[in-house]
């Protein structure tokens, strides 16, 4: 399923990922801090479109961005993007192919993914695994920013893992989706991986119509 990408740079969409782009700036002020970690508490609530567009707002202001499609389960990246997915982060964690093998650049200046690959039977033991520390570690050298699409985290604790080796992760929260209960367990799912929560980004909230801008 295709994902719209914000490249109308003038539009309201566009203009509210900037502002996400920059609280995360202002929450991850350190220098060396880069990796960002995106998930949700259950599948659908967009996550991966939000992945998706932050690295497009990223790299429009002239970052190197790279995303890495982490959901090695159900992954959606390259369908975003339009590229292929016959190699990616699973060959790169099973040592199959070099990881400057598996990138791919998009049609966003600055932007470039690393796409799921192959579906492994064991995705958490590939991202727990040392070779995606040095995998974080590599990219970092290269890039400016580094997101990672991680799946739910009330479906699986692949984002539990991930979410340990970035620097900050958002929690997304579609409001006609998901119940205050599962975004409570979600929390405490990062809270007990030490994960550091930049915030949450909501989708699909009603706008009052007394609501002005301002």
């Amino acid at each position: 399923m295709a994902r719209k990408l914000v490249t109308d740079s003038k539009s309201i969409i566009s203009e509210q990922f900037r502002t996400i782009r920059t609280n995360i700036r202002f929450s991850l002020p350190d220098q060396e801090k880069k990796s960002l970690l995106v998930t949700s508490s259950i599948p659908g609530e967009g996550k991966s479109t939000n992945a998706a567009n932050l690295g497009v707002v990223f790299a429009q202001e002239g970052k190197r961005v790279i995303i890495i499609d982490a959901d090695m389960r159900k992954p959606t990246l390259h369908h975003t993007f339009s590229t292929l997915n016959t190699n990616g982060l699973s060959d790169v964690l099973t040592r199959q192919e070099i990881y400057f093998n598996v990138i791919q650049k998009t049609s966003v200046e600055e932007l470039s993914i690393i796409p799921s690959g192959p579906l492994p039977p064991n995705p958490v033991d590939l991202l727990s695994s040392k070779t995606m520390e040095i995998l974080m570690h590599d990219l970092k050298k290269d890039y400016d920013i580094i997101i990672l699409d991680a799946p739910p985290l009330l479906s699986v604790s692949d984002a539990q893992i991930l979410s340990n080796k970035c620097d900050g992760t958002i929690l997304v929260v579609n409001m006609d989706l998901v119940q205050k209960v599962d975004v409570l367990k979600a929390k405490a799912a990062l809270v007990s991986s030490k994960a550091q929560i930049l915030g949450v980004v909501l989708n699909n909230i009603k706008t009052p119509k007394n609501h002005y801008y301002y």
